[in-house]
């Protein structure tokens, strides 16, 4: 199987993945900005694999199954990390809550389209502005959390801003997810369903 140029950095993205679960955990100084950057760049890979694959239109079947599996893996991982390292309290529920809403949303609507593209109709779920509005405030949000994860005094501030940053980005998950399944519901409702065992877990 041929692997183009935007697959190439998708697998990259991946492989970031432990990189960044590494460097979060290591005890070195900067340890937390290093991960910052690590997950910033696994985040402009995501931006750059797009644009390359429409702009010099190499788009593969491969490609298009990993994308959305690597964007929501940094996401996930990074919830957890960061939930984990989260203090006890009403914080940390609040921490809690949103990253299960938002890796709750992610696997809802990904089986939503699987599902819609089984029946012909994956482009009634196709990403809207909503969705694109979601993803940046999340991911500005998650920097913010990754850098000041330690919480130090002088910076407790900055990560009280990182963790309101979140909450409405989980606030847009919700309404995001909700936009799709508006979208989808009509099919959703109807008689016609795809045959059973069509589909994996």
């Amino acid at each position: 199987m041929h692997i183009n140029l935007p697959t190439w950095l998708t697998l990259f993205r991946v492989l970031l993945l432990p990189v960044m679960v590494a460097v979060f955990y290591l005890p070195f100084p900067g340890h937390n900005i290093t991960a910052a950057v690590v997950f910033v760049l696994a985040a402009f890979t995501d931006w750059l694999d797009g644009f390359l694959a429409r702009r010099l239109k190499l788009t593969s079947a491969f490609g298009a199954f990993l994308d959305p599996v690597a964007d929501k893996l940094m996401v996930a991982v990074t919830l957890f990390l960061l939930v984990e390292s989260h203090p006890e309290g009403w914080s940390g529920i609040v921490m809690a809550v949103t990253a299960a809403v938002i890796v709750g949303r992610e696997i809802s609507i990904s089986a939503l389209r699987e599902w819609m593209a089984e029946i012909g109709m994956r482009a009634t779920v196709k990403v809207a502005f909503i969705g694109k509005f979601k993803t940046v405030m999340q991911m500005v949000a998650l920097v913010v959390l990754i850098v000041q994860h330690e919480k130090e005094a002088e910076a407790l501030r900055l990560y009280h801003i990182g963790e309101a940053l979140l909450v409405i980005a989980g606030i847009l998950t919700i309404w995001s997810g909700l936009y799709y399944l508006h979208a989808a519901w009509p099919s959703l409702s109807g008689e016609a369903v795809p045959p059973h065992g069509t589909h994996g877990d």
